[in-house]
């Protein structure tokens, strides 16, 4: 029984972090107000802008980096369409202007680590003051508000409890996962994360793929900033902060390594909805809010011991799958020569 879940984990590693899932909302059907389908459309509704970054972030670990500055690019992407909307421009209109402007940022941080062969972490360090500085400097350090009412609208449920944007996210996640998992295209990005040289044998641009990774990842990041104007309905000059670490850490929870090449982008969007959910839940159990980072920080902690131990078991069962027959044929040579020696 236990070598068949350790084979099933081992074939579906999304399926730790589902499992952690269902059991907070079964903590919540004992000790809170019961279980309800409009639960988990809350959490996914909360969930939406960490998804997005999550989405972005994995393209960019798969080829083995890392973008930090993808919390100002989002906080960038906000101030953006909220200035655009509330000088004239129409909704069509503000969101290609505002995803442009995400490109262009994931672009140059793409062509600050390949071309110019910055460490993604440093580049990604210097642009991200620079983005947090060009979002001050539009809304010179005030908040933008009086977004339109047509901005908000998307937030709202309209079927299932969830919104136009909401189903939107579900069309992108899983062109997204097919594009990764099914056309050669997507393959690449698991090609050069996994083994440079191989790749560059195989005919793989590495430089080009690096970069299409960073500029998903603005675009993802452009994403996130207009669902979260349209989601609170003005954007403050604080936006994005501390983002790109919760991004990060869904991709890490849903098991993407961060050596790169390895992951699902299933596990990120299941990483993603389990940090909020955490803070959803501690909510609903009316838990002071002093207590949420605390608890939240517990919870995760113990979810990353529990995946790390099984990663390991893992580990040691194919190990020990690998040489199997190598210890049969020692095992039968040695009963042969026992035989002979009688």
């Amino acid at each position: 029984m236990w070598k068949l879940m350790l084979k099933l984990i081992q074939d579906n590693r999304e399926l730790t972090i589902l499992i952690a899932i269902g059991l907070l909302f079964l903590l919540l059907g004992f000790v809170g107000n019961g279980f309800h389908l409009q639960t988990i459309t809350m959490v996914f509704s909360s969930a939406q802008i960490v998804i997005l970054l999550a989405i972005g972030a994995t393209f960019v670990i798969l080829t083995r980096n890392i973008d930090v500055s993808v919390g100002s690019t989002m906080g960038l992407s906000s101030v953006i369409v909220g200035s655009l909307l509330n000088s004239g421009y129409d909704l069509t209109s503000a969101f290609l202007l505002t995803l442009c402007c995400s490109l262009a940022a994931g672009l140059l941080n793409g062509v600050l680590v390949t071309m110019l062969r910055i460490p993604a972490i440093v580049a990604t360090l210097g642009t991200l003051g620079l983005y947090k500085g060009i979002m001050l400097l539009i809304t010179g350090g005030k908040w933008i508000e009086g977004l339109p009412q047509q901005l908000k609208t998307l937030s709202e449920p309209i079927f299932l409890y969830i919104s136009p944007i909401g189903w939107v996210l579900l069309i992108l996640i899983l062109t997204a996962y097919y594009f990764l998992t099914k056309l050669p295209a997507g393959r690449n990005f698991y090609a050069v994360g996994d083994n440079l040289q191989g790749a560059m044998q195989l005919g793989v641009h590495i430089d080009w793929v690096r970069i299409v990774a960073f500029s998903i990842n603005g675009m993802t990041a452009a994403l996130a900033g207009i669902v979260f104007a349209s989601q609170i309905g003005f954007v403050p000059n604080s936006t994005g902060n501390g983002l790109e670490m919760k991004a990060i850490a869904a991709c890490v929870l849903g098991g993407i390594s961060l050596l790169g090449g390895a992951g699902n982008l299933i596990g990120a969007v299941l990483g993603a909805y389990f940090l909020i959910q955490i803070d959803t839940i501690l909510v609903l159990l009316k838990v002071p809010a002093y207590w949420n980072n605390f608890v939240a920080g517990i919870v995760l902690l113990a979810v990353l011991v529990f995946d790390g131990r099984i990663r390991v078991m893992i580990a040691n069962n194919l190990k020990l799958q690998r040489y199997a027959r190598f210890l049969k044929e020692e095992n039968s040579a040695g009963v042969e020569v026992k035989v002979r020696s009688k």
